[in-house]
């Protein structure tokens, strides 16, 4: 079996799929791996070095995608990149299958099957392969060190013969996987941390973190079966902005990170509350690509409301692309040899097995997924 490792098309895009040290671990797999020349450009490997691993460096795409049984990506295919797979052919990437029915459908009817590797479900036995949570954790930290550098002080509490420096104040909204490392980023940094998520059932591991856990009484809320905080009504978001508005009044550095899976994302900060906000405040909006959750905000751009700054940065992980990669790299290598077969070298996907049954999208000429098929069916 061949697995194909093609560049990512989006200049946006840093990371690469894998690392010399995962290869090395596929080739001892009995896999053989072709991946297209430049793939490590964004994290400074050269294409020897992939070849010292025991890759194939090719420089044709077309090759690398027509001729391999299994194709590794993190950006979303688009049709042309579907059209040129061969019948058959695995194709694991994030494909955001909420937002991309008709991409899923195209990989049906070329009988490709696809697997959306944001999808696999969040249980003990797949904690080693789950994107999501290596990837959000990466980012937590970048929203901290982006919003540190724009803002213009300091965040630790600094003790001078001219005085006393009092320590910046971040709030945190969401405290998700990205929304703790965030907590722990900033209060490594020496800043004052408070968060807020509408899970109580977290209040416990920011305190642990050394944040204050800020508590608005919204009534019944909950969260999904896979750790995500559930949708909230518009009576309970209009509420939690009231309480939120006093808090990022005071916030020097203010950090979201709501977003649910197959939704738009939900508006928290209103123009108001950024209004409210002290001058040179700073603020990150990690769910700007699905629409954002701070009025304003735009798509990799720098916004500025009567001096507080909005900023959008839709692929955070890639600003830290060395270490986004070594660990998207550990997920794929994870995930296939899960599910690799060494006595008949095979890649087998067992319909029944959990993991696939969350993340297989297609397969045999159909769409398979039944939690996407019954978004579809709405």
């Amino acid at each position: 079996m061949i697995i194909g490792v093609p560049n990512e098309v989006t200049d946006l895009e840093k990371r690469a799929v894998l690392t010399p040290e995962h290869i090395k671990k596929l080739i001892a797999l009995n896999l053989e791996v072709v991946v297209e020349s430049g793939l490590g450009k964004g994290i400074d490997v050269a294409d020897q070095q992939y070849q010292d691993a025991g890759a194939q460096v090719n420089s044709s795409r077309q090759e690398v995608l027509s001729t391999t049984d299994l194709v590794l990506c993190i950006s979303t295919p688009d049709r042309e990149m579907i059209d040129q797979l061969k019948e058959g052919c695995v194709v694991v990437s994030f494909f955001d299958p909420y937002n991309n029915k008709e991409l899923i459908e195209y990989c049906a009817e070329r009988n490709v099957r696809a697997i959306s590797i944001e999808m696999i479900p969040r249980i003990t036995r797949a904690q080693k392969m789950d994107v999501l949570s290596s990837q959000a954790n990466l980012a937590g930290y970048a929203m901290v060190i982006i919003a540190s550098q724009r803002i213009q002080k300091i965040l630790p509490m600094m003790m001078t013969p001219a005085g006393t420096i009092a320590p910046a104040r971040v709030f945190i909204i969401g405290a998700g996987v990205a929304g703790l490392q965030a907590i722990a980023t900033a209060k490594r940094l020496g800043a004052r941390v408070e968060a807020f998520d509408t899970r109580e059932v977290v209040a416990e591991q920011v305190q642990s973190l050394g944040g204050r856990f800020v508590k608005i009484d919204l009534g019944e809320t909950g969260q999904t079966k896979d750790g995500y905080a559930k949708a909230l009504t518009p009576e309970q978001l209009e509420k939690q902005r009231q309480g939120l508005a006093k808090v990022c009044a005071n916030a020097d550095i203010v950090i979201t990170t709501a977003q649910i899976p197959g939704k738009k994302a939900p508006l928290i900060v209103t123009e108001e509350m950024v209004k409210g906000m002290k001058p040179g405040s700073v603020l990150v909006d990690m769910a700007v690509a699905n629409g954002g959750n701070i009025a304003g905000s735009a798509v990799d751009k720098e916004v500025e409301i009567e001096g507080k700054i909005i900023i959008g940065v839709s692929n955070l992980p890639s600003t830290v692309s060395v270490n986004a990669s070594q660990m998207y790299s550990a997920n794929m290598f994870n995930f296939i040899s899960e599910f690799w077969n060494k006595e008949e070298k095979q890649f087998s996907l067992a319909i029944d097995d959990e993991i696939v049954t969350g993340c297989l999208l297609t397969n045999e000429g159909v769409i398979c997924n039944e939690q996407v098929l019954k978004f579809y069916s709405k």
